[in-house]
């Protein structure tokens, strides 16, 4: 970055430098690696918005797998929202379920997606589902007994295997409907304007910070949901064949791994506005699960907007902790520590992971 770029960011960050101490507020981006692993990715958010019954998403997947569905009844009746999955093989097929979330469905879209991203970290889920050869279940019978009124949203996150092939249909079906059945006679709904649906592989992303974080590092950061150092996944609308890309990066787990010299305090921060989530770590013999925010549904609704000249240079590598900056308190760690993090439906982004020194 030039130095005209970086006296405008601090101009309009509102930041004026008059001693060397005051530079605690200058964050550097910290230099990381990221590899993408893990199976296949079936997102569905396309139409958001629905207002028919059909088939939402459908594709055909095997291994490791991960659903992510994000749906909201914009019908003028009560509704079911499910997961009904078909072998495809012509042989004994068995589904593991690993883990998942699907909290009541609700009009507080914010609440939803806090709940969801709470019990997903929380998951320490096992099941098992059986399939006969060309045989059509429901994923979950709990989404047979769940309805979802008009103008209620509902999010589901599962994860399992699959031994051999199976087609997978997210569908919305009227509340007396057998989903199961519903299939024979459902069409597939047409995407909307944002085209959030699609087939993506390696559904896990690993960030790795390249240098042991030490103090004299100072304040540092590093940045999720930007598209710019952390890319969006590109896959494709198997209904339709077309190129697609999930803005956002939903339904992608997240690993990000620091080390550290010494005791480092980590926060979170969201970047584009209201932000509801959680996040799970995991730091020697310490492990556990960390609302984002704690004690409130949401934050983020009072860092300003940022200017283009402050978000060129956030991306290039330079950002500011101002005192309109909110942050969320992760803990204070020393060592090895991992953080589990997956972009939350309902919120925005970007976010960083903020590393500051404890004296």
């Amino acid at each position: 970055m030039n130095f005209v770029k970086i006296f405008l960011a601090i101009f309009a960050a509102n930041i004026f430098f008059s001693n060397i101490a005051e530079c605690s507020t200058l964050m550097k981006k910290l230099p990381v690696e990221v590899t993408d692993t893990g199976g296949t990715l079936i997102f569905s958010d396309s139409p958001e918005y629905v207002k028919q019954d059909g088939i939402l998403y459908s594709d055909a997947v095997q291994g490791d797998v991960r659903i992510f569905f994000y749906h909201l009844n914009e019908s003028d009746a009560p509704k079911k929202i499910a997961v009904v999955v078909e072998d495809t093989s012509g042989k004994n097929n068995t589904l593991r379920i690993t883990r998942k979330t699907f909290p009541a469905p609700s009009p507080d879209y914010l609440s939803v997606g806090k709940a969801a991203q709470i019990a997903y970290m929380q998951s320490d889920f096992r099941d098992t589902l059986k399939l006969a050869p060309r045989e059509r279940k429901i994923l979950q019978e709990e989404m047979n007994t769940t309805t979802l009124e008009p103008g209620q949203l509902t999010y589901g996150v599962y994860d399992f295997h699959a031994d051999k092939t199976v087609r997978v249909y997210i569908l919305m079906c009227p509340k007396e409907s057998d989903p199961v059945t519903f299939v024979n006679s459902a069409e597939i709904l047409p995407k909307d304007e944002q085209r959030l649906r699609g087939t993506f592989k390696n559904m896990n992303r690993v960030i790795r910070l390249k240098n042991t974080y030490k103090p004299s590092d100072g304040l540092g950061y590093v940045l999720i949901g930007d598209d710019v150092n952390d890319l969006f996944k590109k896959g494709i609308d198997a209904t339709d064949g077309s190129a697609v890309v999930n803005a956002g990066n939903y339904g992608i787990n997240y690993t990000l791994e620091f080390r550290t010299k010494s005791l480092t305090r980590f926060y979170l921060s969201p970047l584009g506005g209201i932000y509801a989530g959680a996040v799970r770590f995991k730091n020697g013999k310490k492990f556990g699960m960390i609302p984002t925010p704690a004690g409130r549904i949401f934050f983020g609704e009072k860092t300003p907007p940022e200017s283009e000249e402050v978000r060129l240079a956030r991306e290039e590598g330079i950002a500011f902790l101002t005192k309109q900056l909110e942050l969320e308190e992760l803990g204070d760690f020393e060592g090895k520590i991992f953080f589990e993090y997956s972009p939350p439906g309902a919120s925005n982004l970007p976010v960083h992971f903020i590393l500051m020194p404890v004296n």
